[in-house]
Protein backbone atom coordinates (compact mmCIF):
# COMPACT_ATOMS: atom_id res chain seq x y z
CA UNK A 1 0.00 0.00 0.00
CA UNK A 2 1.24 3.51 -0.88
CA UNK A 3 0.62 6.12 1.32
CA UNK A 4 0.94 9.95 0.74
CA UNK A 5 3.25 12.16 2.64
CA UNK A 6 1.72 14.06 5.71
CA UNK A 7 3.42 16.98 4.20
CA UNK A 8 1.47 17.91 0.83
CA UNK A 9 -2.20 19.79 0.81
CA UNK A 10 -4.30 19.64 -1.81
CA UNK A 11 -5.97 22.08 -2.72
CA UNK A 12 -9.03 21.59 -6.06
CA UNK A 13 -11.28 23.67 -8.79
CA UNK A 14 -12.79 22.81 -11.99
CA UNK A 15 -9.40 22.08 -13.84
CA UNK A 16 -7.67 20.04 -11.77
CA UNK A 17 -5.90 21.29 -8.55
CA UNK A 18 -2.76 22.41 -6.47
CA UNK A 19 -0.65 19.83 -4.83
CA UNK A 20 1.47 21.88 -2.21
CA UNK A 21 4.69 20.09 -0.46
CA UNK A 22 4.77 21.83 2.85
CA UNK A 23 8.20 20.29 3.71
CA UNK A 24 9.93 21.95 0.48
CA UNK A 25 7.69 24.54 -0.26
CA UNK A 26 6.77 23.97 -3.57
CA UNK A 27 4.02 22.92 -5.62
CA UNK A 28 2.64 20.83 -8.81
CA UNK A 29 -0.35 21.36 -11.11
CA UNK A 30 -2.55 18.45 -10.87
CA UNK A 31 -5.46 18.12 -13.76
CA UNK A 32 -8.85 16.48 -12.92
CA UNK A 33 -7.24 12.77 -13.35
CA UNK A 34 -4.08 13.76 -11.03
CA UNK A 35 -6.45 14.95 -8.41
CA UNK A 36 -8.64 12.16 -8.89
CA UNK A 37 -5.48 9.65 -8.50
CA UNK A 38 -4.64 11.66 -4.93
CA UNK A 39 -8.05 11.39 -3.71
CA UNK A 40 -8.23 7.69 -4.39
CA UNK A 41 -4.72 7.48 -2.17
CA UNK A 42 -5.99 9.18 0.60
CA UNK A 43 -8.80 6.59 0.67
CA UNK A 44 -6.11 4.46 0.87
CA UNK A 45 -6.99 2.27 -2.63
CA UNK A 46 -4.42 -0.24 -3.24
CA UNK A 47 -2.79 0.24 -6.79
CA UNK A 48 -4.91 -2.49 -8.74
CA UNK A 49 -8.49 -0.75 -7.52
CA UNK A 50 -7.00 2.87 -8.70
CA UNK A 51 -6.42 1.81 -11.93
CA UNK A 52 -9.69 0.55 -12.06
CA UNK A 53 -11.39 3.29 -10.63
CA UNK A 54 -9.35 5.88 -12.83
CA UNK A 55 -10.36 3.71 -15.82
CA UNK A 56 -14.06 3.46 -15.04
CA UNK A 57 -14.25 7.19 -14.35
CA UNK A 58 -12.69 8.78 -17.12
CA UNK A 59 -13.51 6.13 -19.79
CA UNK A 60 -9.43 4.94 -20.61
CA UNK A 61 -8.46 1.82 -21.56
CA UNK A 62 -6.45 -0.60 -19.00
CA UNK A 63 -2.96 -0.24 -21.07
CA UNK A 64 -2.69 3.65 -20.63
CA UNK A 65 -4.49 3.68 -17.49
CA UNK A 66 -2.02 1.88 -16.04
CA UNK A 67 0.91 3.27 -17.63
CA UNK A 68 -0.15 6.93 -17.01
CA UNK A 69 -0.88 5.74 -13.22
CA UNK A 70 2.51 4.40 -12.97
CA UNK A 71 3.84 7.56 -14.38
CA UNK A 72 2.03 9.72 -12.13
CA UNK A 73 2.89 7.47 -9.15
CA UNK A 74 6.98 7.25 -9.87
CA UNK A 75 6.78 10.98 -10.07
CA UNK A 76 5.67 11.92 -6.97
CA UNK A 77 8.08 9.28 -5.18
CA UNK A 78 10.60 11.05 -7.16
CA UNK A 79 9.83 14.18 -5.30
CA UNK A 80 8.80 12.33 -1.95
CA UNK A 81 5.22 12.53 -1.54
CA UNK A 82 4.40 8.93 -2.02
CA UNK A 83 6.17 6.06 0.25
CA UNK A 84 5.93 2.86 1.36
CA UNK A 85 3.03 2.42 3.98
CA UNK A 86 5.27 0.62 6.37
CA UNK A 87 8.16 3.46 5.89
CA UNK A 88 6.18 5.55 7.63
CA UNK A 89 5.86 4.13 10.52
CA UNK A 90 10.10 4.21 11.31
CA UNK A 91 11.63 6.70 12.58
CA UNK A 92 14.75 8.78 11.09
CA UNK A 93 17.24 6.53 13.15
CA UNK A 94 15.75 3.42 11.52
CA UNK A 95 16.46 4.58 7.87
Amino acid sequence: MLTLSQDIRLATSQDGGILLDLAHGVFFNLNPVGVRIIELLRQGHDLSSLARTIGNEFHVSDEIVERDVDDFLSSLRQQRLLRPEDAGSRSEGDQ
